[in-house]
């Protein structure tokens, strides 16, 4: 009887414990789901709701970047657009930062502003794939957008044998009134001066690129404040000689069916390298190194090479691009850190001592 009773107890002992087994959840299911659970919110704390931006682009892309920035993250974006006033605004608020992010300028701008302390340093997971050409060494700004300045002359006027092969040639004075481009104030102009003053400087001497540039404005034969003007004065042959910004020459020649061709001159196109940061001690930090991961990524890259004809600085995007990406260009060496710590001096000397003003057209 005793017996009995024992094994009556040890049967039951063994059904209580099979049954609280079955009743607790697999470690692993505890482990898994609840946590999961976590790191979502976790992500979602901690991004701000909002997001300010200072930019040079055009409304139209921004409100393309920012809607997509929105739907993926929830965090509301505001943009203000400061062409001219981007740089002086965000120094002036260096010391309390009203925006998050900058974005847009060339790289010769953020590497000056980096030495002042202005942006914060991160690690977009993208960057590990830019050419060194296209980013800060210490990650503190990043180039979302390449465009290339090219020669191009009208084929309809000028023999390919006749045509200049090199920036070298449009100093030659045979091409005496046969050039035209955008004047000063153009941002592509301004990076053809101080590229090419780099450029000399490196492989002749500074003295020789401004002898240069002077024989380069007395071939000129006008300067023009309006891109359309410009290309008009090329297509009906005021002269047929000229240099711009790749995606504009190609529009002009699929869409206004201007009988232009490129150069792909012996020194290389001069590429300006238009980046984005993170302002440091912004309002909204989190927002802005996510904004920062989404700007630059092969995604938006691609659709703004189809959308806007922005030539993407990732390799591996620039053949999901229009088909006028696909011919590439050389470009030309130039020391952006240099041009930097010059511009200012370089863009007054050639306003004030070597082109001709009378030349200018509105």
């Amino acid at each position: 009887m005793k017996l009995l009773k024992k094994s009556l107890m040890i049967l039951l002992s063994l059904i209580l414990v099979v049954s609280l087994a079955a009743c607790t959840p697999k470690q692993e299911e505890v482990a898994n789901e609840p946590a999961a659970e976590e790191n979502t919110e976790a992500v979602s704390e901690d991004l701000e709701d909002k997001l300010v931006i200072y930019s040079t682009h055009g409304e139209d892309m921004l409100e393309v970047v920012a809607a997509g920035f929105t739907e993926k993250t929830g965090v509301e974006v505001e943009f203000i657009n400061l062409k001219g006033e981007l740089a002086d605004r965000v120094r002036a608020e260096k010391d309390s930062p009203q925006a998050d992010i900058m974005y847009g300028g060339a790289s010769s701008l953020y590497i000056t502003m980096s030495e002042e302390g202005i942006f914060e340093s991160i690690n977009p997971s993208w960057s590990s794939s830019l050419n060194p050409d296209f980013k800060d060494a210490e990650n503190r700004w990043f180039g979302v957008m390449q465009t290339p300045v090219a020669i191009f002359y009208n084929s309809d006027v000028i023999a390919e044998a006749d045509a200049p092969t090199s920036w070298a040639d449009l100093a030659d004075a045979k091409y005496k009134d046969k050039i035209v481009s955008r004047d000063y104030v153009s941002s592509s102009q301004r990076a053809v001066i101080v590229g090419l003053l780099d450029y000399y400087s490196k492989n002749a001497s500074f003295e020789e690129g401004v002898e240069y540039l002077k024989m380069l404005d007395s071939n000129t034969k006008n300067y023009y404040g309006s891109g359309s003007l410009h290309f008009q004065a090329v297509g009906k042959n005021e002269a047929p000689i000229s240099y711009g910004v790749l995606s504009s020459i190609t529009d002009n020649i699929n869409n206004n069916a201007m009988p232009l061709k490129i150069v792909d001159a012996k020194e290389g196109s001069i590429v300006i390298t238009d980046a984005i940061a993170a302002i440091k001690n912004a309002p909204h930090p989190n927002a802005a190194k996510a904004f920062v991961e989404y700007a630059g990524s092969e995604e938006v890259q691609v659709k703004l090479a189809n959308e806007f004809d922005r030539m993407p600085t990732l390799d591996s995007a620039i053949p999901q691009g229009p088909e006028w990406m696909q011919t590439p260009l050389k470009s030309m060496k130039i020391d952006w850190k240099n041009v930097a710590e010059n511009e200012l001096d370089w863009l007054n000397k050639w306003d004030t001592e070597i082109r001709d003003s009378a030349k200018d057209i509105q």
